[in-house]
């Protein structure tokens, strides 16, 4: 008899470090859309600051993204759920806080619109997000 079948699909032929990063890629997408999303949405609905509109997206957002990160792109992490949660949650604050910073800079002081300010700030604050996540919220 030979061995398991090969798997089928690319991702799951791909190195695992591959697998990873696709998954970071399609977590983070779906997280930052939920972001934009709830953005949209509060600052059309309502008479909320793009700032505090932005604190709420975030908060919706971080339910997507750890549950995403922790099963999908990290999911050989070598830590608990638990403490996977705490410190992805600080991470991802320490990724608001820069979000946050970009977007103010770019829309109160630069004039920018709010949703471009707010796409240029969670492109930068992706960075941040990805190194911190895979080296230690999920550290292997």
């Amino acid at each position: 008899m030979s061995g398991p079948a090969e798997p089928s699909s690319p991702i799951l032929r791909a190195p695992r470090w591959a697998r990873s990063g696709v998954w970071f890629l399609l977590v983070g997408g779906a997280a930052a859309l939920t972001h934009l999303g709830v953005f949209v949405w509060l600052t059309q609905a309502s008479t909320l600051w793009p700032e505090i509109a932005n604190a709420v997206g975030f908060g919706v957002a971080f339910v997507v993204s750890f549950v995403g990160h922790r099963w999908l792109s990290f999911a050989d992490a070598g830590t608990g759920v638990v403490q996977s949660l705490w410190r992805f949650g600080a991470t991802a604050l320490a990724g608001f806080a820069c979000n946050e910073v970009v977007f103010m800079l770019l829309h109160r002081g630069v004039g920018w619109p709010g949703l471009p300010a707010l796409i240029a700030a969670l492109s930068v604050a992706a960075a941040q997000t990805f190194v911190l996540g895979r080296f230690w919220a999920f550290k292997r």
